[in-house]
């Protein structure tokens, strides 16, 4: 099975993102499929990471179900046999899920816990991440004192999501919903990040996407706390002043940073070796926090 599934033809194909599929089922629910695709630099990567769009669907779908007393989210409910054809069902098996069609909010939520990748960057020439000033004397991998929201534009496909101030995201969603985002993705990260550090994992910072629904209730969508959205440290290695090894697509990101590409589409062919051990990292983390304790 390819990382793009064949159009379905039982169902009207809405959208293609960098990761995920959309076909309308009827005006109030869509099925939601990600493909194996991997989106590294705002660039889709011509080589698919083998299994990674059900690992991700099997991530998600856990987060949602235990993040589910803390936000309302996307999902109907409703099974994914009763709206695919049989004969269809194999190309979306364990990758799909039904969801509510609601109105994005449009900005993405980023919660840090840790400093690390552009932040630390950042941080090293002017002792804020994304505007925001932070203690002086920290280091690589750091834990801030507390979370931080961080919001980033929602950019289209080939574009690049561009970092904004909370001043900025209010100008662009209004002042009572930037504030009621921000209050709720940060208590989503630090329910998560408990929940994780008792599994052994780190969740270093995450992003989550909302929506509105009809009667404006904010809810949580797209996909939450997967290696995708999400940069997940083993707590065995972590090491303050280090970049820790990481569970999700970051390995692919250090291959793709060291090889010299210049981070322009094309990007270069990902060997089958680095993309099967991608994968293996997506596995393990999903097994991490799905054990039973």
């Amino acid at each position: 099975m390819t990382g793009t599934p064949t159009t379905l033809k039982s169902l009207k194909k809405i959208y293609s993102g960098k990761v995920r599929d959309l076909y309308e089922i009827d005006d109030k629910r869509m099925l939601m499929v990600a493909t194996d695709r991997l989106s590294a630099f705002d660039v889709i990567l011509d080589d698919p990471i083998p299994g990674k769009g059900q690992i991700l669907t099997a991530i998600s779908n856990f987060w949602f179900d235990t993040l589910k007393d803390v936000v309302p989210n996307h999902l109907t409910g409703d099974k994914v046999e009763a709206v695919v054809a049989a004969d269809e069902l194999p190309l979306v098996e364990g990758r799909a899920v039904v969801a509510k069609r609601l109105k994005p909010v449009m900005i993405e939520a980023v919660v840090r816990g840790y400093l690390a990748g552009s932040g630390w960057k950042e941080y090293q020439k002017s002792g804020t991440v994304c505007g925001i000033a932070l203690p002086a004397g920290l280091k690589e991998a750091s834990k801030l004192p507390e979370p931080i929201f961080t919001p980033s534009t929602k950019a289209a496909v080939g574009d690049h999501d561009e970092n904004i101030t909370f001043a900025q995201c209010e100008a662009i969603v209004g002042r009572e919903l930037a504030a009621q985002v921000r209050d709720t993705a940060i208590r989503l990260y630090k329910t998560a990040a408990e929940f994780a550090a008792r599994r052994g994992i780190i969740i270093c910072d995450t992003k989550f996407e909302f929506g509105l629904d009809e009667a404006g209730t904010l809810t949580l969508m797209d996909e939450a706390l997967t290696p995708d959205s999400s940069r997940f440290w083993p707590a065995d290695s972590y090491a303050e002043g280090t970049n820790p090894p990481s569970f999700d697509k970051q390995f692919v990101r250090d291959w793709l940073e060291a090889s010299g590409w210049n981070k322009q589409p094309p990007a270069p062919a990902v060997p089958l070796d680095v993309r099967e051990k991608t994968a293996a990292k997506y596995r393990e983390a999903l097994e991490r926090l799905t054990a039973q304790a």
